[in-house]
């Protein structure tokens, strides 16, 4: 582990055009993928390390969950969130495996049309999407409903890893290299901040800002990019964010100006992750989780009922789990031979630390509560989709590390 935190110091550090090993494929075409599928180095080089972790996240999200929702209500069967929980999982699997099977470089290839559809899904949002508190941002098929903001962090990712590719320099990348990808940015951002949903659109802001700065841009770009960014708060408070939204950041800062509307998701919240202690109440004996004090419990703060029923020590388990994970994708990303794929592992990994990040920090209180759920811990069909899709593409980049060509 101590290996691969000096190895991603020096990428971040030079930019990875200087790591010598990386190179962009140009010659891949559809019919090697293909043969690949045959290719018996496949299951030699298979991931078993990053599948276990995986497993081991989801299994301990599902117990959190069915605390979640059963806790205090006494039921004979499962609950049906749970039950649909399973479903989604089970159906994230089976996407997971079907992303190891294709070669990640036809990604590469058909980077622009997943893009295109994924936009293609966001203005079918606008257009004739679910509206439910407020938002509009789900599609509905049939029993199930689709967030296609969710889906468009991968794309958005993959979209990147393509452009970014085929322009790296040593130098680093200037303001005209930066103007396509800020266009491929901007189209998902706005339609995704209109639902609105500023939480999704923010991840989107900072996974672009994250790789970019990754495949290294000049000195002035980034000075400048920096202070246009501060300078746009004042701009963003008095003409983007709405009302609600800004009563979140002022919860923020004072969640006690409003104990008992906006400040009570935050207050419960700390509440239940104090008295959690060391070592927790017990399961399913949360008392701010079984008498419903804690809102939003089996999504954006299921955090918070694991932290009271298994205290620090059940915190610390998974936070070292994903510590495991994030580890594990930055090293698949530093071993791997080609450049689309090297950027492509990055922008994954990142993807799923700002959602910790995100969701630690908010239900703890350390930032604004915009909505972000716990990657493969919190309810919800698509975020579980598109992080298991998204680690299903890690693993087919590790086991094609042997790929030269």
């Amino acid at each position: 582990m101590i290996a691969t935190i000096e190895k991603m110091k020096v990428v971040l550090k030079t930019g990875c055009y200087r790591d010598f090993h990386i190179k962009r494929t140009r010659n891949f075409k559809f019919g090697d993928g293909f043969r690949d599928l045959f290719d018996r180095r496949l299951i030699e080089n298979f991931d078993w390390g990053l599948i276990f972790i995986t497993f081991m996240i989801a299994g301990l999200g599902l117990v959190v969950l069915f605390s979640a929702v059963n806790a205090g209500t006494p039921s004979d069967g499962m609950h049906l969130l749970f039950k649909k929980q399973i479903i989604w999982l089970s159906g994230s699997f089976l996407l997971m495996t079907a992303s190891i099977c294709v070669p990640y470089r036809m990604f590469d290839k058909g980077s622009i049309i997943i893009y295109l559809v994924c936009i293609a899904l966001l203005v079918a949002v606008l257009l004739a999407g679910k509206f439910v508190a407020g938002s509009r941002r789900w599609l509905a098929l049939g029993p199930f409903t689709v967030q296609p903001s969710e889906l468009m962090k991968l794309s958005l990712i993959i979209v990147l890893s393509s452009t970014f590719s085929g322009m790296v320099t040593e130098k680093g990348l200037s303001f005209k290299n930066l103007l396509k990808p800020g266009s491929l940015l901007l189209l998902p951002f706005v339609l995704i901040l209109v639902q609105p949903d500023l939480g999704t659109a923010l991840l989107l802001l900072f996974i672009t800002a994250t790789m970019t700065v990754f495949v290294k841009v000049e000195k002035k770009v980034f000075f400048t990019c920096l202070a246009a960014g501060i300078s746009s708060v004042p701009l963003a408070w008095h003409f983007l964010l709405k009302d609600y939204q800004k009563g979140r950041v002022l919860t923020f800062l004072d969640p006690d100006r409003d104990p008992l509307g906006a400040g009570y998701h935050i207050i419960q919240s700390k509440i239940a992750i104090g008295s959690g202690l060391l070592s927790g109440k017990g399961y399913l004996k949360g008392t701010q989780n079984a008498l419903s004090f804690l809102p939003e419990q089996h999504t954006d703060f299921i955090l918070s009922v694991l932290a009271e029923e298994w205290g620090l020590m059940g915190c610390a388990v998974l936070l070292l789990l994903y510590f495991m994970l994030l580890l594990w994708g930055l090293n698949i990303s530093y071993c791997c031979r080609d450049l689309f794929g090297s950027i492509l592992a990055f922008g994954i990994t990142v993807m799923i630390f700002w959602q910790i990040f995100i969701n630690i920090s908010m239900v703890m209180g350390l930032m604004p509560v915009v909505g972000v759920p716990l990657p493969l811990i919190s309810y919800g069909g698509s975020s579980v989709v598109t992080n298991m899709i998204g680690i299903g593409v890690l693993l087919n980049i590790s086991i094609r590390r042997f790929a030269t060509s």
